[in-house]
């Protein structure tokens, strides 16, 4: 329990501090023979607050609860 309580809050810390996690990704562009021409296209997954909040609440508590148990 503490570590999916501790995955959530890290998630909800992103989602909170950048709203979305972007990433690049690579693609052809034209394929000629043996010239072969690709471009990077940055791509943003984007993460309301509402969501990286509720992570965060209930990685507190996942983590709160799990340490109760002990």
């Amino acid at each position: 329990m503490k570590i999916t309580g501790l995955v959530l809050i890290v998630i909800g810390i992103v989602a909170l501090a950048l709203g979305g996690i972007s990433y690049t990704k690579k693609e052809k562009v034209v394929d000629i023979g043996p010239i072969e021409a690709t471009a990077e296209r940055r791509e943003t997954i984007p993460l309301p607050p509402v969501l990286g909040g509720l992570a965060l609440v209930g990685g507190v508590a996942l983590m709160i609860a799990g340490s109760r148990k002990r």
